[in-house]
């Protein structure tokens, strides 16, 4: 499979919007990473979507560095501090094809974007023997470009949709443009894998998950994240997660108006929102997810 070299070119590195132009053979990009792959954890991961998790868990690699900064990752260990291993493509592409012969559902590559060099070749070399989707779970702050260099690679996408105000995206993600950005991409994925296709356990084969998180004092804003879903969307072309689990991780102290939890009610309200849209083809989230627990160690299991 040919692609875009220009795009790719680690050297003057522009594979995200924030086209930092880095030489990433010698130094770190916006997002934190040098062209070498790192990982941080390869394995079974029950607590994603029941549709992707099913009853084996999916196969999630979860990579190093991030082209965001939000102020609340709960990754934020390996998304901003620096935590990973590094893999060569052949690394990775045994990983794929161990996680699927541990009776993985899916391979869910979760902020993968910068390094996509790397995890299109480990495809490449796994793709003989690997028979079960890949999943693209990542923060919805992505070039269209990208995603349809993607499109021979992943069945599954898994984006983010954060925020809808600027505001909002810059003070938390520090992503003026990441609406702007993130909606053009998530209609890209969409217009690429049509309707969400099951099979007959009920588990994805193919489509997108839209996943908004509520945070605390912004109901307004995901009032409009739905609005824009329901005009510019079609209907049927997507299942949306709407999730409850925000928790005060990282440095969400230093912004007073976030540094607690969801409420029920918030929630509630923003949920009710949802199906008065129609919008109602997806996955609602218990405020028990609102747990430190329900992030993974990033202890590099997985990647001996």
């Amino acid at each position: 499979m040919k692609w875009d070299n220009s795009l790719l070119d680690m050297t003057s590195c522009r594979l995200c919007p924030r086209n930092c132009g880095a030489d990433r053979t010698k130094r770190r990009g916006y997002c934190g990473e040098k062209a070498v792959l790192r990982c941080a954890r390869a394995a079974l991961h029950h607590w994603e979507e029941p549709c992707i998790s099913g009853t084996r868990g999916s196969g999630t690699v979860f990579f190093s560095g991030c082209n965001l900064r939000c102020c609340f990752c709960q990754n934020y260990k390996i998304s901003q501090e620096g935590t990973g291993k590094e893999l060569s493509p052949e690394n990775l592409a045994d990983i794929f094809l161990r996680l699927q012969e541990q009776g993985a559902h899916n391979i869910n590559l979760v902020t993968a974007g910068h390094f996509l060099p790397a995890v299109l070749k480990a495809l490449e070399l796994a793709k003989p023997r690997l028979h079960i989707p890949v999943v693209y779970n990542c923060g919805g702050y992505e070039k269209p470009e990208v995603i349809e260099i993607l499109k021979d690679y992943v069945d599954i996408y898994l984006p983010d949709l954060k925020y809808f105000s600027p505001v909002l995206s810059s003070r938390y993600s520090g992503a003026g443009d990441y609406f702007s950005v993130a909606s053009q991409s998530i209609a890209t994925m969409i217009s690429q894998t049509g309707n969400p296709v099951f099979d007959e356990e009920g588990l994805l084969k193919k489509g997108v998950i839209i996943r908004h998180m509520v945070l605390p004092g912004s109901r307004k804003d995901s009032s409009a994240v739905l609005h824009w879903i329901k005009d510019n969307l079609p209907e049927g072309s997507f299942l949306l997660s709407l999730l409850s689990q925000y928790t005060p991780f990282y440095k969400s102290s230093q912004y007073p108006e976030i540094n607690r939890r969801l409420t029920t009610y918030e929630y509630n309200k923003v949920l009710e929102e949802a199906i008065s849209l129609g919008l109602t083809q997806g996955f609602m989230q218990e405020k028990s997810s609102a747990k430190e627990e329900y992030t993974p160690p990033f202890n590099l299991e997985g990647l001996e």
